[in-house]
């Protein structure tokens, strides 16, 4: 609905009131013509607007004025090439780990949903995620549909899903399947809208457990070797000694 100083245009300006003033009996009832004028070079789709009733009351004691308005809304759509159409736009996934280095962490999904044809619609949605190879799955199960939009209209979605494992790259996915309003006459069919995006999502607990745990190994691999050396440094010493008294024993029992 256009302000009361905007400029009307499409169904506001098409719209033509017989009387812009209603007295009604206290408990009555007024029936209020008006006329829609289509102009010929209308573009064909679906067009909304709406005429809007007000009921001003005079300023109160306290000083405040009340003005009570209720908008009645007008759909119409022109004849022509119909052309419905819906769009996924800014697709994105965020992944939230967890210090558990076993555990799992949380995505949120969030894309915005445009009607880029010329009929109004809503649409029905499923979201999932997956890792590489569709491994490690989630679904988000039922997501509340889009409600209608207006040709040109958009609805941002923000979906959490929980218990997603950091597989290093996480795909989001979601569908659409657009829905038409029931309008006499003909109604074009359309076709539904898939949308794919990614995210890096490293377990970053999990790949410092497995450092910690290869330090370990190498530092008890590396003491156990240096043992290994000393080892075999006093087994070499323990031989030179033993063959230099040997030797030594030899040449004392000859006195030549």
């Amino acid at each position: 609905m256009a302000k009361r100083d905007a400029k009307a245009v499409a169904v506001g300006a098409w719209t033509a009131l017989r009387d812009h003033t209603v007295t009604i009996a206290p408990g009555g009832t007024a029936e209020v013509p008006f006329t829609v004028t289509v102009p010929k070079d209308a573009t064909p789709g679906d067009y909304a607007g709406g005429i809007l009733t007000s009921l001003p009351q005079a300023a109160q004691e306290n000083g405040i004025s009340v003005d009570r308005r209720l908008g009645i809304r007008v759909h119409l759509r022109v004849d022509g090439k119909l052309a419905p159409a819906v769009a996924v736009e800014k697709l994105r996934v965020d992944y939230t780990g967890t210090l558990n280095p076993f555990g799992t962490g949380d995505a949120t999904v969030s894309y915005t949903v445009r009607n880029t044809g010329n009929v109004r619609l809503s649409a029905g949605q499923t979201v999932g995620l997956s890792g590489p190879f569709g491994w490690f799955p989630v679904d988000a199960g039922n997501v509340a549909g889009v409600p209608e939009l207006l040709p040109g209209e958009s609805w941002t979605v923000s979906v959490p899903l929980h218990g997603v494992v950091p597989a290093f790259w996480l795909t989001a996915s979601t569908a659409l399947s657009p829905k038409l309003p029931a309008v006499t006459g003909s109604t074009p069919g359309v076709e539904g809208v898939a949308a794919e995006a990614g995210t890096v999502a490293v377990p970053w607990a999990l790949l410092t457990l497995l450092i910690v745990i290869a330090a370990a190994v190498a530092a008890t691999v590396l003491v156990l070797r240096r043992r290994r050396r000393a080892s075999a440094v006093r087994e070499d010493e323990r031989v030179k000694k033993a063959v230099e008294e040997a030797l030594k024993g030899v040449e004392a029992a000859d006195p030549a």
